[in-house]
């Protein structure tokens, strides 16, 4: 059995964020071939192409976390139907400097929740558009645009609905056969 690390990040900052709550529902709703760590956005500065000579610490953390890790999975809230900045601020410190693209040829999902009847789908929309640009293969298929509804995840990360629970359990499945696909496509020591 074949381990794959799946770097996670959380685009929001709020300590009472319904998306870490997803978070943590996907980790442990993950199949055991994937080992989810967060990549934490919190302490990356904004991003100026004036660091692109010498990135501080933070951000030169920050991209080799991305670097040891076999795929990426973004959960994203849905700010004025967009990402949230800290968000894209994250995706600018990887993508950059030029030729130095963290997230080129490395796998990527994108999952989201929101109290809208239509969870983060413009949020997700934008930010697919976004990796595109940045040259991650990109799982389109299973979306994921969850309802957030009180009570429907513990801070535990255990799904109070059970259909809701299998719907996450069958779109981590559907994660890990991407990242096998990409990977064998796209092999990183290639």
């Amino acid at each position: 059995m074949t381990t794959y690390k799946v770097g996670y990040f959380v685009g929001s900052l709020s300590s009472t964020s319904i998306n870490r709550l997803l978070a943590n529902a996907l980790v442990r709703l993950a199949p055991k071939e994937l080992a989810l760590t967060e990549i934490p956005i919190r302490d990356l500065p904004l991003y100026s192409q004036d660091f692109d000579a010498d990135y501080p610490p933070v951000a030169r953390a920050f991209k080799k976390a991305i670097a040891e890790c076999d795929a990426v999975l973004f959960i994203t809230p849905e700010y004025n139907r967009s990402i949230p900045g800290c968000l894209k601020n994250a995706i600018d410190w990887a993508s950059r400097p030029w030729g130095q693209n963290s997230f080129a040829r490395k796998p990527s999902g994108v999952i989201g929740t929101s109290p809208g009847s239509i969870g983060t789908a413009v949020a997700q929309s934008h930010l697919r558009g976004v990796l595109c640009f940045c040259n991650s293969p990109l799982m389109n298929n299973v979306e994921a645009y969850v309802h957030f509804k009180p009570g429907l995840i513990t801070a535990e990360g255990e799904v109070s609905d059970k259909s809701t629970a299998e719907f996450l359990r069958n779109y981590m499945t559907e994660l890990h056969a991407f990242i096998v696909r990409v990977l064998i496509a796209l092999p990183r020591d290639a």
